[in-house]
């Protein structure tokens, strides 16, 4: 059976204000770096399932949108890409 390595990011929508962002854009200003604008902070998830493409999609997706993003206040994407077998 296949398996798959998937990437899932998730980022506040741009309405949303991302506090977190903001104390990390004000701590780089301190340290001199003041051309550093309009940070946000989000989550990077690594993930891997086993099964043919078209079900790791469709359970990932659900995933994604239940489990690990809030779809009212957050964005995500993710990538998924065929893991190499064993020993190749």
């Amino acid at each position: 059976m296949p398996t798959y390595h998937a990437k899932v990011f998730v980022t506040l929508k741009p309405s949303i204000l991302d506090p977190q962002g903001r104390t990390v854009e004000r701590a780089l200003s301190h340290l001199d770096h003041t051309n550093v604008t309009g940070v946000r902070v989000g989550k990077y998830i690594e993930l891997t399932l086993e099964g043919e493409r078209p079900t790791v999609e469709a359970q990932l997706s659900n995933i994604v949108g239940s489990v690990l993003s809030n779809p009212i206040m957050e964005e995500a994407r993710w990538e998924l890409e065929q893991a190499e077998p064993v020993g190749a």
